[in-house]
């Protein structure tokens, strides 16, 4: 499964979006649109990313943009993955 697919599942877990979380693609915004993605959401899928990806998140690395569509949390993803 790719690394898309994989925060794509997150989401649908996390967020409890159902078949909704399907539809998803890189200009879908998330903050502001999806009324579940709010600020304990936030908190409880950084949590998720780090346990499914084996990363570590800082706080400072969070911030609005990271969060703004599918496409910009999918870099974030890759680029922790990278690092």
């Amino acid at each position: 499964m790719s690394a898309t697919e994989q925060v794509r599942r997150l989401l649908a877990d996390v967020l409890q979006l159902g078949n909704k979380a399907d539809v998803l693609d890189a200009d879908t915004p998330l903050l502001g649109n999806l009324p579940e993605l709010d600020s304990m959401a936030v908190v409880t899928l950084v949590t998720a990313i780090e346990d499914q990806f084996g990363v570590v998140i800082e706080d400072d690395e969070i911030s609005a943009e990271t969060f703004e569509t599918f496409g910009s949390l999918c870099n974030f993803v890759a680029e922790k993955m990278a690092a």
